[in-house]
This record gives C-alpha cells, sequence and structure tokens, in this order.
C-alpha cells in the first residue's frame, strides 16, 4: 500500500494526526505500523502492552521521554518500552514512522533509547546492498531490529528472511516483486513480509532507493536466503 491512500485519523485534544499502515486487520499481528504527523505539541503518550520504535521522516521538534527531554530531526531513530510515557513538547510539522511492537520481550530496565542515523556505521549485505542499524538488542530494544537500508541500482535475486517485517520507502523508485507479480514502489509505499515470503525489490533508479525497515525476531538484516533455502552470499552450484 502507499500511505497516501490511507484515510487520517485525528486527535483534536493534541493536534495528532495518525494513519495506520499496517496492523492485525491486515494480517499483520506482530507490529502496528503508523505515520504520525505532530502539528505543534501532544499530550502524554503511553502503551501499557506493546513498544514502540520510531523515525523521525521530516519536520523537527523536541519531545521528552520519560523525562528526559530531546530533539528531534530527520533521522532520529528511538526506542521506547512498553509502559514508558512520552509526548512531544514542540513541533513543526513534525512526521515520524511509528512501528508498535505486539507482546515485547522484557526490556530489563531500560526505558528508552535514541539512535542518530548520521552517527551509525554503515555495514554490507547481499547483492551490493547496505544497512545502518537503529533500534537494536544492543540499545535495549530486545524485541526487534530497526534499520535503514541502502538499495543500489538493479534488483536482487528472488531471497527470503525468517524474520516477520514491515518496511517503509524512504526515497527511491523501483518495483516489489512476488510469486511473479509486481507492484510500484516510490517514496511512501509501505511493505509488510512475513517470515519466509520469497520477494525481490528493484530499484529503477535513478539513485540509491533507502528503506526503513523493523523485523522480529531481532538480528541482522544480512540475513537472507534464497528461494531453495540457501544463505544469500554463498555460491550456488551449477
Amino acid at each position: 500500500m502507499h500511505s497516501a491512500d490511507v484515510a487520517p485519523e485525528r486527535s483534536d485534544a493534541d493536534a495528532v494526526e495518525a494513519r495506520r499502515l499496517f496492523g492485525v486487520a491486515s494480517g499483520c499481528d506482530g507490529f502496528e505500523q503508523r505515520l504520525l504527523r505532530f502539528e505543534q505539541r501532544s499530550d502524554n503518550r503511553s502503551d501499557e502492552d506493546r513498544d514502540e520504535v520510531l523515525y523521525v521522516l521530516s519536520g523537527s521538534g523536541s519531545a521528552t521521554i520519560a523525562r528526559e527531554r530531546r530533539t528531534l530531526s530527520p533521522g532520529t531513530a528511538a526506542f521506547i518500552a512498553r509502559g514508558t510515557d512520552w509526548k512531544v513538547e514542540h513541533a513543526d510539522d513534525l512526521v515520524v514512522l511509528s512501528v508498535l511492537v505486539a507482546e515485547p520481550l522484557p526490556a530489563n530496565g531500560t526505558t528508552h533509547a535514541l539512535v542518530d542515523l548520521a552517527a551509525e556505521e554503515t555495514q554490507g549485505a547481499t547483492a551490493g546492498r547496505q544497512f545502518r542499524l537503529l533500534s537494536t538488542p544492543d540499545v535495549g530494544c530486545a524485541s526487534v531490529t530497526q534499520f535503514v537500508g541502502y538499495i543500489p541500482l538493479g534488483r536482487a535475486p528472488d531471497h527470503f528472511h525468517k524474520y516477520d517485517e514491515v518496511v517503509y520507502v524512504l526515497e527511491g523508485e523501483g518495483q516489489l516483486h512476488i510469486a511473479g507479480e509486481s507492484a510500484a514502489l516510490r517514496s511512501g509505499s509501505c511493505i509488510h513480509f512475513p517470515a519466509r515470503t520469497v520477494h525481490a525489490i528493484e530499484n529503477t533508479g535513478p539513485g540509491v532507493m533507502q528503506v526503513l525497515g523493523v523485523f522480529r525476531p531481532a538480528g541482522s538484516p544480512a540475513e537472507a536466503y534464497y528461494p531453495d533455502g540457501t544463505p544469500a552470499g554463498v555460491p550456488q552450484e551449477g
């Protein structure tokens, strides 16, 4: 789906607009992916049952998370453990991608963590792809891995992952290929990959495609398998 095709829901009390992308109603039981727009400020927000990972897409602002005040700008990522209060204190057309994580693993005392995309090391994956890690078990986010992936021009071989994943296209254009069918991708496109879904993303250019992914169980975005079960990156005979 594309985020622009989802009708917004609005809370007049704190001027927050939400677009619910994937969730239980669409067969995505482990996640609820939402696009949140903050025009000014928000009331206290907390989820007693689910962890939340956030990523600032555009705009700017500041937030208080567990009584810590932090500046928000594009590329800021955050992990918020279930039961942790947070609120936006100031927003200048702040747009955030939120993923709520059902039945999270214990955070073992960690209430939250913030990560700056620009400060993270770029790592390599298969087919010339690269990624930067954001919210992960290393910062206390035990249940999922959140990352930004960089996809070069071309189409990767068909493959699958053993994890359940939701993806949001940040930049670029291309095609999603699944089971002989294709769908156009552009900035704002959203994808849910149930575990073991054989697929391929093709970047048609002109530049590098960037995607924001969240998957569970946590691990490495580089872990992938060809349709026959061979680990990707290992030469196949013949």
